[in-house]
């Protein structure tokens, strides 16, 4: 059985078949990934830029803001104070602390302001992988979709596998095949190779885990 390049495959015995269990063998492989532009760099997702939530929250601000402007500006020039800010301001005079109102707005601005803060101090883009990079000024990212897309297609090409899901997280990459003919090892061996192969060729920058499970189809009723 051949080994990827870097690591090893770790045999594991065929799992004993039950009444109506389908026949499967799993592993877990590492590799060594190329080296990097510096080896002491780290790389870092890219920051979404979050366009909606900036774009509601400034229309909420200039909004709120203008229109408070204005009655404020009304007020000086011998008009009236509008009939919503009066009646707040009563509200708010009258209505005790622990009011059910009170709590409800405290609760929901509170709300608010902890989602505002998480968005600033984390980057998010989950789904955008970042990869190597060999120019200082340049960085690339790979979808975790289209990522997910070429392993499959590499998976089906080893013989024996039927059907592939391959289920691609930031750290880690999930095979489950099913295989129709062949052993079982053997198929689980021949993934482990393309699969490490095919990981290494799409340039990340940080190595993800491997995991591959193959198994025989079902038994229909």
């Amino acid at each position: 059985m051949s080994e990827p390049e870097g690591g090893g495959t770790r045999p594991v015995p065929v799992l004993e078949q039950s009444e109506g269990e389908p026949d499967e063998t799993a592993s877990a492989t590492a590799y060594r990934p190329p080296p990097t532009l510096s080896g002491d760099e780290k790389a870092s997702r890219f920051w979404s830029r979050r366009r909606v939530p900036a774009a509601l929250l400034a229309l909420l601000v200039l909004g709120a803001t203008g229109l408070l402007l204005y009655d404020v500006v009304a007020v000086r020039a011998d008009h009236p104070a509008m009939r919503w800010r009066r009646e707040l301001a009563h509200q708010l005079g009258q209505r005790p602390l622990d009011d059910t109102a009170v709590l409800a707005g405290a609760a929901l601005a509170a709300l608010v302001g902890i989602w505002l803060l998480v968005l600033a101090a984390t980057p998010g883009q989950r789904g955008l992988l970042p990869m190597r990079r060999t120019h200082a000024d340049v960085r690339a990212g790979l979808y975790r979709g289209a990522a997910a897309t070429v392993l499959r297609d590499r998976a089906m090409d080893v013989p024996g596998v039927q059907s592939v899901r391959v289920c691609m997280k930031r750290s880690k990459v999930d095979v489950r095949a099913v295989s129709h003919f062949r052993e079982l090892d053997d198929v689980r061996g021949d993934l482990d190779t393309a699969m490490a192969d095919g990981i290494r060729e799409l340039g990340l920058a940080r190595a993800p885990g491997l995991s591959v499970r193959v198994a025989r189809p079902g038994r229909k009723a």
